[in-house]
């Protein structure tokens, strides 16, 4: 399933800065990012339930917002993109 993470960290300190750092490395590790602090991510539904735990975990719940948006299996009628394309296609392989 396809789901959308979209985060806004408070960074008025250095904890702030390195929640930012952690939830965009912990996004990075499972997904694509599209925008600054947004990103794509393909995952199954037991690995959504661990990837969600583990950003709520990094937030600050009083200074931060976190949003997951579930796209679901057709994702792809779902999403129009316009302008610069991804690096990679999520569904397909990944030659290295």
């Amino acid at each position: 399933m396809m789901v959308l993470v979209a985060y806004d960290v408070c960074t008025e300190d250095a904890r702030g800065a390195r929640r930012l750092r952690l939830l965009a490395k912990t996004c990075e590790n499972v997904g694509q990012r599209v925008q600054k602090s947004v990103f794509e991510c393909l995952v199954e539904p037991q690995q959504l339930v661990v990837f969600k735990d583990k950003l709520c975990s990094l937030i600050d719940a009083e200074k931060d917002s976190l949003r997951i948006y579930y796209l679901g299996k057709n994702w792809e009628r779902r999403v129009d993109h316009f302008g610069k394309s991804l690096p990679f296609a999520q569904e397909g392989p990944l030659i290295l």
